[in-house]
């Protein structure tokens, strides 16, 4: 017989951190076993944010699937700052270049909602502007 779905959850946490917490409680899955699945798949990204999907069954069995890290956390990573702007519009914190925002990009395609590198890179620059970074080097769309 096929497992029950009882509940789906996408939470966070830092990577080789995922400890048992009212988070996973409120899943009724094995927490020991998932601390310890997910520390295990996340050591080579040590000191990201680590998005996750569970899936939680009714046998108190899951299955994960780890997501790319947040832009706004990459973002400020590459630009150096610790919080965006508070008044994005008029406020500039700081500056990065095209190219780490094709790094980041590159990155996060498989999570965005974009077929192309160009796209992901215009989806990345809007973030960085939301935060009051400002991206240096962007070609200039088409259209403009």
């Amino acid at each position: 017989m096929a497992k029950r779905i009882t509940r789906i959850a996408k939470l966070e946490f830092m990577a080789m951190q995922a400890k048992p917490g009212a988070e996973l409680a409120s899943l009724g899955i094995n927490m020991p076993q998932f601390t310890q699945q997910f520390n295990d798949a996340t050591k080579d990204r040590a000191g990201e944010i680590v998005p996750v999907v569970i899936t939680a069954y009714d046998d108190k069995s899951c299955d994960f699937v780890l997501k790319t890290t947040p832009a706004a956390f990459m973002l400020k990573k590459a630009a150096g700052i610790t919080k965006g702007a508070a008044k994005s519009g008029t406020e500039t914190v700081a500056t990065i270049t095209a190219d780490d925002v094709k790094k980041i990009a590159e990155y996060k395609l498989p999570d965005l909602n974009a077929n192309t590198v160009e796209a992901a890179m215009r989806i990345i620059e809007g973030s960085a502007r939301n935060m009051g970074i400002k991206v240096t080097g962007m070609p200039e769309k088409e259209g403009k």
